[in-house]
């Protein structure tokens, strides 16, 4: 195959063409070339010569159909694996997958939570060693690294954190692709589980909608017009530190009646100390549904709150869904069926009735969104070049 040529040329071309091919098999699935030639635009005899070019550099696989344009397609085995990696307040789980972001295997492993950016690679590193080993697969298969974090970034570098302390001022990129020996591509974690939602779960379908995660801290991806949304500073969706009553609690951000103030995991167990000390929010989740009255009060003040704070969000993007995930979308409809309630009464008419659902990929979801943010970086073209 010719090298990528100048724009306009015919191998600038051929290799726009070969990425459109490529994009519709990434998201997975055997596609006969006759499908491939409807969803790309493209003729039917251009898209049976780009299979044939990515066959013969290793990129796709072929099964014989019913004619020409019967013969399946799916990106080959040889096209290479990618990892994703999730970081959280006190844990990092590692994954991974082939380049339709299929994962083919997963692990998880407790952190400090003061815990510096070197300890945390390293023991993501050691993780990724394991889920390698488990899936039986080669380290030299892995093309890219997907990596989420519960911090804002900028250029790579993790801005103020409460979430992660030892990460502040970090280049995170250099310093994960310096770890692995990768190409390394990072997300803040609520735009990675907008971006799964989107592609696997409960919002697919839905060009426009907002994941809102809401576990030690409380952030949201946006996906609008099926591609997420990240500012001008790569720092939209905090809402976590939306004001909710300016003199309410202090917030660790310094502000004070901040979302995250009510609603998160913190809040959620400050609240049930002297009910319930020392609890965790599975066990409190457990309590409300035994009937323990306060426990059930805490989680409809969580998700009132919530609901309050995501009335501003519909207001302004009005998304077509609104996914709530993280450690306390756990409790279900306990805090949802509140959440929805607090939506109705402060959002506008319009869109009062925006579903809100839990996540379908539950407490994975960040996870597989890095694992399919590093598919989809993956450069396959230039290598079939």
């Amino acid at each position: 195959m010719s090298a990528t040529g100048s724009p306009g040329s015919n191998a600038s071309l051929r290799s726009a063409n070969q990425q459109r091919v490529v994009d519709v098999l990434r998201t997975g699935g055997h596609v006969t070339q006759a499908d491939l030639a409807r969803q790309t635009g493209l003729a039917p005899a251009t898209v049976s010569s780009i299979v044939r070019d990515l066959a013969a550099a290793g990129l796709v696989a072929t099964e014989p159909g019913s004619g020409r344009r019967g013969t399946t397609v799916t990106l080959a085995a040889s096209a290479g694996l990618v990892a994703g990696v999730d970081f959280g307040h006190s844990h990092v789980s590692v994954a991974v997958g082939d380049l339709t972001g299929t994962l083919l295997g997963e692990r998880r492993t407790p952190l400090d939570p003061g815990h510096p950016s070197r300890a945390g690679l390293d023991a993501a590193a050691a993780l990724l060693d394991e889920v390698l080993a488990d899936a039986g697969v080669d380290a030299d298969t892995l093309r890219c690294v997907g990596m989420g974090l519960p911090a804002p970034m900028t250029d790579g570098i993790v801005r103020s954190s409460a979430i992660l302390p030892g990460w502040v001022g970090v280049n995170a990129l250099d310093a994960a692709r310096e770890r692995f020996g990768l190409e390394v591509h990072a997300e803040n974690d609520a735009n990675l589980g907008a971006l799964a939602e989107h592609r696997q779960g409960v919002a697919r379908g839905h060009a426009n909608s907002v994941f809102v995660k809401v576990s030690s801290g409380v952030g949201a991806g946006i996906v609008l017009e099926d591609r997420l949304f990240h500012g001008s500073g790569g720092t939209a969706g905090e809402i976590g530190h939306l004001t909710l009553d300016e003199s309410g609690p202090v917030c660790r951000c310094g502000s004070r009646g901040c979302l995250e103030a009510y609603t998160s995991t913190g809040a959620l167990q400050a609240m049930m100390q002297t009910q319930l000390p020392g609890a965790g929010v599975d066990e409190i989740v457990a309590a409300a549904r035994a009937g323990n009255v306060s426990a059930v009060r805490a989680l409809e003040d969580a998700g009132l709150h919530l609901g309050w704070a995501l009335a501003s969000v519909v207001n302004l993007l009005n998304p077509g869904l609104v996914v709530v995930g993280g450690d306390m979308a756990r409790a279900g409809e306990l805090l949802l069926e509140s959440a929805r309630i607090g939506l109705r009464r402060h959002a506008l008419d319009a869109v009062a009735a925006t579903p809100v659902e839990a996540s379908e990929l539950g407490e994975r979801a960040s996870l597989v969104g890095a694992v399919l943010l590093a598919a989809e970086r993956t450069e396959l073209i230039a290598s079939a070049a």
